[in-house]
């Protein structure tokens, strides 16, 4: 009885070189995107760097097989990205304006969320990994508090109409934060669904 050996051909290094190089792409886009999650959390614009990860995968990435990123993934994520951005800035607006805050109490509330939430990132609070998460979220949180009632009080307001602008811009800042995280997560988790089938 004749037995046939059937030999395989190894992957050219060329072949090897590519595989390994899509594979490396992946990961980095995966990186960013969790870079990209991470700064939205203390007020930058992280949502934007993971769209841009995104578009830049899809346009130098493998146009063929498995690790793959087509340009309509790129256009919903770009969608949601700005449904992000409005949630958050109609959160904050909102809840300073329905406190009867001025449009100056909004700007200070923006401003402040945005120090406070670097702030409190920096300083971090002594919880395992999501310290300084936690702490950019109460900080952005207690600057737009503090920027809302500041403008209030130098508008001549009363204490307590201050700090009544002050508390709704506090909570509209965690649900616009909340808000605009949600759909960060979402982004990722379309971006590496795309990924991978």
């Amino acid at each position: 009885m004749n037995q046939r050996l059937i030999v395989t051909k190894p992957p050219s290094p060329a072949t090897t070189m590519e595989m390994f190089l899509h594979i490396l792409a992946a990961i980095l886009l995966v990186l960013t995107l969790a870079i990209g999650w991470i700064l939205t959390l203390v007020a930058m614009p992280g949502i934007w760097l993971m769209v841009l990860a995104a578009a830049g995968y899809a346009w130098l990435g493998p146009q063929t097989g498995l690790p793959q990123l087509q340009w309509s993934t790129v256009i919903v994520l770009t969608v949601l990205a700005g449904v992000g951005e409005i949630a958050e800035f109609a959160a904050g607006m909102v809840g300073a304006h329905r406190a009867g805050g001025s449009r100056r109490a909004a700007i200070f509330s923006l401003i402040g969320s945005l120090i406070g939430a670097i702030s409190g990132a920096t300083v971090g609070i002594p919880i395992p990994i999501l310290g300084s998460a936690i702490a950019a979220v109460v900080g952005g949180a207690l600057g737009a508090f503090g920027g809302a009632a500041f403008a209030e009080h130098t508008r001549g307001e009363l204490a307590g109409h201050s700090l009544k602008v002050g508390q709704a811009a506090f909570w509209g800042r965690i649900l616009g934060t909340g808000a605009k995280t949600f759909v960060a997560s979402i982004i990722a988790a379309v971006a590496i669904i795309a990924l991978v089938t």
